[in-house]
């Protein structure tokens, strides 16, 4: 039997009202159905699956307090394996995207098996190092097609009925894989295995007193990210009909860090809303090609200075309200 969780309350603390994760998703929702017809699908379908990333991402850090640096190994690695599958091997759409989850969930198997065997910058640099040895595997495989990557990857009918060479349908569906993995990580954080996992990001030390095995939930919220992470970039393959070394490579994982600090750590919506300003910044400002990045770092020093817990982070913490 698994011990009792233990929750300490600041009484001095203002009380946090609830109601607020309700209203932002209904928002939510009906920005997402209505978004198709006010802009580009394209860019919005890219702007969902970087926010599933993000917020697998998200689970990891935000939730137990373990920092990746190479989450592009799972989100760029089932990219390739989703269009490989759907264009040589010819699988179906979900078939393709869920070998290609299932691949992450491997990865993700093997590498935080290796990595929460250390904490802090120790666990950040091997997660980084396995991403790197996966990305000079990508490079030189043949499969992957090295710089080229893999082009002309085929929409196919999902379950033989849902055509995704129509824009519409696909971004319909791109939506509801985003909201399925996003409300499957909001059913994690508030299940009782997620109040463990929070008791481990504040004191890993008590959580193994109290009986918990630590490393156990570590590896598990590990894998839960990893396997979600490879949702968003088996997706992203079949929205934009290629995989390529720009999805693998390690300022992949450096983008979705930003991503999740930009909209706030440890918050439900955070990683959604900055993966649309990311997203929106590249878009508005690609003409101005590398500067994009000065301008990125401008705008993460401008948050990290003025909103320290993130957008959400400080919309939640001035309306003491959950996000």
């Amino acid at each position: 039997m698994e011990p009792a969780a233990i929750e300490q309350k600041d009484e001095s603390a203002p009380a946090i009202r609830a109601g607020g994760v309700p209203v932002a998703f209904a928002i939510m929702l009906a920005l997402i159905a209505a978004a198709p017809f006010v802009t580009y699908p394209l860019f919005v379908m890219q702007v969902l699956c970087f926010a599933l990333f993000a917020c697998a991402f998200n689970l990891l850090i935000g939730y137990v307090g373990l920092l990746s640096f190479g989450h592009a190994l799972y989100f760029g690695w089932a990219s390739y394996v989703c269009a490989h599958t759907a264009k040589v091997w010819g699988l179906p759409p979900e078939l393709a995207i869920l070998t290609g989850a299932a691949f992450a969930c491997g990865c993700g198997i093997v590498a935080g098996s290796l990595a929460i065997r250390r904490q802090g910058i120790y666990f950040a640099m091997i997660t980084l190092a396995l991403a790197q040895m996966m990305y000079f595997f990508a490079l030189q495989a043949k499969f992957t097609g090295g710089e080229d990557g893999i082009q002309g990857v085929p929409r196919g009918k999902m379950f033989g009925v849902l055509d995704l060479g129509n824009e519409l349908v696909m971004y319909y569906v791109t939506a509801a894989i985003f909201l399925t993995g996003f409300l499957l990580i909001y059913r994690i954080i508030h299940s009782p295995f997620g109040e463990v996992l929070k008791a481990i990001r504040e004191n890993e030390a008590r959580a193994i007193s109290l009986g918990y095995k630590t490393d156990r939930y570590k590896l598990m919220a590990f894998v839960l990210s990893a396997t979600l992470a490879g949702v968003a970039g088996a997706t992203k393959a079949i929205v934009l009909q290629q995989a390529s070394l720009t999805d693998v490579n390690w300022p992949m994982s450096g983008e979705v860090v930003l991503i999740a600090l930009l909209g706030g750590l440890g918050t439900l919506f955070g990683p959604v809303l900055g993966a649309l300003i990311i997203l929106a910044m590249q878009y508005k400002l690609s003409s101005f090609g590398e500067w994009v990045l000065v301008a990125q770092g401008a705008i993460f020093v401008l948050c990290v200075l003025l909103f320290r817990r993130g957008i959400v982070g400080e919309i939640a913490n001035f309306f003491r309200i959950r996000l």
